[in-house]
């Protein structure tokens, strides 16, 4: 029996509902294909400020690196945002991204036909909809100098953008490989006719693609790629952008697929190290209600199981159990149609645990 060890992070709000079932579905395809998962919980977010009073605590760093990957739910909420930046729930998932080196998120937009209703697009303008958002996560204006001052009798206040060319080349060859596996298209976004870290991005994009020749290479400046997302986003098949844009343009991708709960992400480092999490918040409006859609954390450790150990079954059978469930017509509230009747989290967890 092969065994994965997985640091949890159930975080705040929803969090802890979410990463329950994602468990229950790990532990579910453990027992299909004989291997154990062995989880340790710690703490990060507004659950470890109220426990330990800083968002992030040395010993969930050194934990997390102790393990193969880590789970996170969602952490956050409007009970913390009074508090100082660098004490907020955020400042936490920021701390752990550098901390584990995660330095590539991958943001997969791809539509379900069962849900197809649920896009705000048009169904002709959606059809086939597969984009992979690879986001650079370490660098940029989030981690870039932070000021305030008062110059010629005015405040103001600064964040620096900045990119080395180790941080672009790493994210770019990651992304040349993803592209390679798929329809060998990378389009690669910036803001290189007005931003010179935006010139630099390009021009080592470009210099890291000599080694893919297979892969065919595009640029689009961030403002028309935004809008051709909604226009036509059947036209891309991998992106690669800055921090900042991917925090943006993964969201709004998001959104076109109909429900922000439905879609996983990955967050890579060296050695296929990676923290899995959905792209939804913490939504504590909902919390302890068991109306939360699960789904997106269950994604996640579907692609766990396939960037960070390599089990490529085990992960289409998670991703095969959804589609199951959902072709059933299983729903919860946040992607049931008007009149449908909708399931709670538990419910939801159970009868996906069933199609494993």
């Amino acid at each position: 029996m092969s065994e994965f060890k997985i640091a949890v992070i159930k975080g705040d709000g929803i969090g802890p509902e979410i990463v329950t079932e994602s468990e229950k579905i790990l532990i579910k395809t453990g027992e299909k294909f004989n291997h154990k998962f062995i989880f340790t919980d710690v703490l990060m977010g507004g659950v470890a400020i109220d426990k330990t009073g800083v968002p992030l605590p040395d010993e969930t760093v050194e934990i997390c690196l102790e393990n193969q990957a880590v789970l996170l739910g969602a952490i956050g909420g409007e009970k913390w945002d009074v508090l100082p930046g660098h004490l907020r729930p955020e400042a936490g998932l920021l701390g752990i991204r550098k901390a584990l080196g995660l330095y590539a998120n991958l943001r997969p937009a791809r539509i379900s036909k069962h849900l197809a209703h649920s896009s705000t697009l048009k169904p002709e303008i959606i059809e086939n909809v597969d984009i992979m958002v690879v986001r650079e996560l370490c660098g940029g204006i989030y981690f870039g100098e932070k000021k305030r001052g008062e110059e010629n009798g005015s405040l103001y206040a600064l964040d620096t953008e900045k990119y080395s060319d180790f941080e672009v080349d790493r994210i770019a060859r990651t992304a040349f490989q993803i592209a390679g596996k798929r329809k060998k298209r990378l389009c690669s976004v910036d803001k290189a006719n007005v931003l010179e870290s935006s010139r630099f991005w390009r021009e080592r994009v470009i210099n890291i693609a000599k080694e893919y020749p297979g892969v065919e290479l595009s640029h689009m400046y961030v403002d028309n790629a935004a809008m051709q997302l909604v226009r036509n986003p059947s036209q891309f098949d991998v992106i690669v952008t800055s921090n900042i844009f991917g925090d943006i343009l993964s969201d709004e991708a998001s959104m076109i697929c109909g429900s922000i709960g439905m879609l996983p992400s990955a967050s890579l480092g060296s050695d296929n190290f990676g923290l899995y999490e959905p792209i939804h918040g913490s939504a504590p409006d909902i919390a302890g209600k068991n109306i939360a859609n699960p789904i997106a954390t269950i994604l996640s450790c579907a692609m766990m199981l396939r960037y960070t150990f390599d089990l490529e079954e085990e992960a289409k059978t998670i991703e095969n159990a959804v589609n199951k469930t959902l072709e059933q017509g299983y729903r919860t509230s946040d992607i049931a149609k008007k009149g449908e009747t909708s399931i709670g989290t538990a419910e939801m967890g159970e009868i996906i645990g069933g199609n494993i």
